[in-house]
């Protein structure tokens, strides 16, 4: 064979350091171990992770803290409708907007948490039933909101007429138990307790539909305003545990994935 045909036929080798060449060996196992390393679906690196996590802790606290601030609203509304305490309205409006506040960052803390992780699966759950119950939270504060506002229309007369203060009375308490345990429910994922909610909102319909009955009776005397100012308060507080209820079933499903129904 001839010299050129035998220098074609061999081709040349690469000339590497051998500290570069056991360097670049090393590389490119890493690169190999990375690329054909299997995380599970819907996994994320562990710092990146633990990041991601640590948010959605926050926007949970946040959102206890705002079924907090809801209860305490509720409360202080009932009272001054009651009592026909017009420094405790102003409260209870001045208050709603702080929660209506804290929803509006709870929504934009969420979405930016969405656009950055692009989470999927159960996390993704996670956030967008964030989205809803931050939604409820916040109608809960409007409905509080509302009640108070009645009381003050009505200064310095109470609004509630005698015959009709226990249902009222009754109305506020059921309430007050059904969102610390909503609370509860939020902060432990307890679902049996989510589950109870919907047999406790029973009784807010009976004291609701108690109250339509006397409004309509023919022993009803105070006329047509007070009449339809007690249909609205009735409605205030039927829809505001009704929201409890929502939310209850919203945490449900972050927990099962499933959908509550009569049925379950």
């Amino acid at each position: 064979m001839a010299l050129w045909e035998h220098k074609l036929s061999r081709p040349k080798e690469l000339s590497v350091e051998p500290a570069k060449r056991s360097l670049f060996s090393f590389t490119v196992c890493q690169l190999l171990t990375i690329k054909s390393r299997s995380y599970p679906v819907n996994s994320y690196p562990l710092p990146m992770r633990l990041a991601f996590q640590d948010e959605l802790d926050s926007i949970s606290r946040s959102q206890i803290h705002m079924a907090t601030m809801v209860r305490e609203a509720m409360n202080d509304a009932t009272r001054s409708l009651l009592s026909a305490d017009i420094n405790l309205a102003e409260k209870v409006i001045a208050e709603d907007v702080r929660i209506d506040n804290i929803q509006h960052d709870l929504d934009a803390r969420t979405i930016n948490l969405i656009a950055r992780q692009q989470p999927v699966a159960a996390d993704l759950r996670v956030l967008v039933s964030n989205l809803r119950i931050g939604a409820d939270l916040e109608r809960m504060g409007d409905l509080a909101h509302h009640i108070a506002k009645q009381a003050r229309m009505r200064y310095p007369n109470k609004s509630v007429p005698n015959e009709l203060i226990p249902v009222i009375t009754d109305m506020g308490k059921v309430l007050d138990r059904l969102i610390d345990k909503l609370t509860a429910v939020m902060e432990f994922r307890d679902i049996n307790r989510a589950l109870e909610l919907e047999k406790d909102d029973d009784e807010m319909d009976l004291l609701h539909r108690k109250l339509i009955s006397i409004l309509l009776s023919d022993e009803w005397s105070y006329g047509v305003e007070p009449a339809i100012d007690m249909t609205l308060l009735g409605r205030y507080y039927e829809r505001c545990a009704d929201h409890a209820v929502s939310i209850a079933r919203r945490v449900y499903y972050l927990v099962t994935g499933e959908f509550y129904s009569v049925e379950n």
